[in-house]
């Protein structure tokens, strides 16, 4: 079962509320989040409300100030992402609604662009396992959180001008 604790000011401070489970709205337990500490488990945060906006992927650890760790200012909802021990399998498609080339992915692809020739990903369906999207190769930049089903359009889930480039299993004993 994961635990993430969520602090208004930076360093853990200011009023707290602990949550152990999706959080669509945090602005309802506290006026502004600037600090957590993961106790169990793995999590994605958001900076907006209901899982919209950039993402961040959290893992047991504290983490005491956002803006030095290149994130954004203040976490608006999170998820959590629950254990999976089975395997992995995503299918990668060039266009949107499944179209144009495809790849299967079981394991990591560091670039789309050298190992595939691929040089845009703009719709996926993940079958087996958890996954991150990165807008850059080697697994850098903005990140995705992916887990089992069909997305049919990045564009219209708002990530309009983004390309994902990269793409790594979550394979931490969340």
């Amino acid at each position: 079962m994961g635990k993430i604790i969520f602090y208004e000011d930076r360093n853990f401070g200011g009023r707290s509320y602990e949550c152990m489970s999706d959080c669509p709205e945090l602005n309802s337990y506290l006026s502004r989040c600037n600090s957590c500490r993961v106790d169990n488990g793995c999590f994605m945060v958001y900076d907006r409300s209901n899982y919209m906006g950039n993402q961040f992927y959290l893992r047991r650890g504290e983490y005491s100030d956002y803006s030095r760790m290149g994130m954004f200012e203040s976490i608006r909802s999170c998820r959590m992402i629950p254990m999976h021990r089975g395997s992995f399998r995503m299918r990668i498609y060039e266009r949107e609604n499944f179209g144009g080339q495809m790849m299967e992915l079981m394991d990591d692809c560091d670039s789309i662009m050298d190992r595939y020739r691929m040089s845009d990903c703009q719709s996926c369906n993940v079958m087996d396992g958890h996954w991150l999207m990165y807008e850059q190769p080697h697994f850098r930049g903005r990140m995705m959180y992916m887990r089992p089903g069909e997305y049919r359009s990045f564009r219209e889930m708002g990530y309009s001008n983004t390309r994902f480039m990269s793409m790594r299993r979550i394979m931490d004993s969340c």
